[in-house]
């Protein structure tokens, strides 16, 4: 796929559903999007204006400050032992997604594999790089070309956690076919039930998963939710030194400079667990407000067991739901964003205020005894 023949930003679609759930007399709910709603806690904020004097150009490598932090947040919460030329920081993780197939040097004839249920960018990545997007969860049904293989847990927008094992089980399958493997786990940090429901899900740089042989693989993370700094762009990729020598390599030529005040807000969020805990429990508090709610009006909810979203159904086509949710002034977005897989789901984000989530949630209520 040419760069001229990208689809359009499937988001476009939403306007005439946010139109129409604005038209409730109490307001839009809007659930559309995983945007982060709360402040930015006071400690990074403090960091990121104590940095402000940033009169010289920023490395790509990031400081030795940050990296050292990245290091010691892998070990800490990851179970990943690294040095610090296996980390590097991004300008949020979208554009890592976006760019890693081209920045690997991919292209004509090779397959990127993602999951069949994910995140639309995946998809775009490959065609960025003129290379092959092929929906499979499987291993083994991924192709002999594949030279990069993308999971993404816990997984947006279903909330699907793969355990170790699954983990360990998708690293041999990408090194027998001498693919690339790269985790996205920016919601790692937002487990719910069973096993996740108090500590991170599982990285694929844990060592239970490749022990100490980081060769072919990476992992993702964005402190967007954890830290809520959607704002500030503030991502890291880790794993395998040599790729990321071959990502440094790259992005020092194209001028990919985390800004500096970023990088040391960065290394002191990374630092500081507390606020994490306390972003949990928010997400937490409103999760267990809205799933009964959708549960009440007869929405079925599967997986969902971390991350920031409510993976829903009733069975019928997703844009009849998305219709009926904006004639309640919620705004949900259309399961066929995320694959042809999802033609009957909608996703609902977690990401509004108390006040916002308990409103949709008398909605709802309401709608089921009317």
């Amino acid at each position: 796929m040419a760069l001229g023949e990208l689809p359009d930003y499937p988001w476009d679609q939403m306007a005439p559903y946010a139109e129409r759930a604005r038209r409730h007399p109490d307001g839009i709910v809007d659930l559309s999007i995983g945007s982060p709603v709360d402040p930015t806690p006071p400690l990074i904020r403090d960091a990121l204006a104590w940095a402000t004097d940033a009169h010289a150009y920023p490395t790509t490598v990031g400081t030795p400050e940050l990296r050292q932090a990245m290091v010691d947040w892998h070990a800490r919460r990851r179970n990943a032992t690294l040095g610090t030329d296996q980390v590097l920081p991004t300008i949020g993780s979208k554009e890592m997604v976006a760019w890693l197939p081209f920045m690997l040097g991919l292209g004509e004839g090779d397959a990127v594999v993602h999951p069949t249920v994910s995140y639309p960018t995946y998809a775009i990545g490959a065609a960025l790089a003129g290379a092959e997007s092929v929906p499979a969860d499987d291993p083994a049904d991924w192709p002999a070309h594949t030279r990069l293989v993308w999971l993404n847990s816990p997984g947006n927008p279903d909330g699907r956690v793969l355990g170790v094992d699954e983990l360990r089980a998708a690293v041999a399958r990408a090194r027998e076919l001498g693919a690339v493997i790269a985790s996205d786990e920016c919601y790692a940090e937002l487990g719910w039930e069973g096993e996740w429901a108090s500590g991170p899900t599982p990285s694929i740089l844990d060592a239970r998963v490749v022990g100490d042989d980081h060769a072919g693989v990476l992992a993702l993370y964005s402190l967007s939710k954890q830290s809520n700094l959607a704002g500030y762009r503030a991502a890291l990729v880790a794993g395998d030194r040599e790729l990321i020598a071959r990502l440094i390599r790259v992005r020092k030529h194209a001028g990919l400079l985390p800004p500096a005040p970023l990088q040391h807000a960065m290394t002191v969020a990374l630092g500081d667990d507390d606020h994490v805990r306390a972003q949990r429990e928010l997400y937490r508090a409103r999760r267990d407000v809205l799933r009964p709610a959708l549960e009440d009006a007869g929405w079925r909810i599967d997986r969902s067991e971390a991350g920031l979203y409510l993976w829903a159904t009733r069975g019928q086509d997703a844009w009849e739901g998305i219709a009926e949710l904006a004639d309640l002034g919620i705004l949900a977005g259309p399961g066929p964003f995320y694959g042809d897989a999802s033609p009957a789901h909608v996703r609902l984000s977690l990401t509004a205020t108390d006040e916002r989530i308990a409103e949709a949630a008398a909605r709802l209520r309401a709608s089921s005894t009317a």
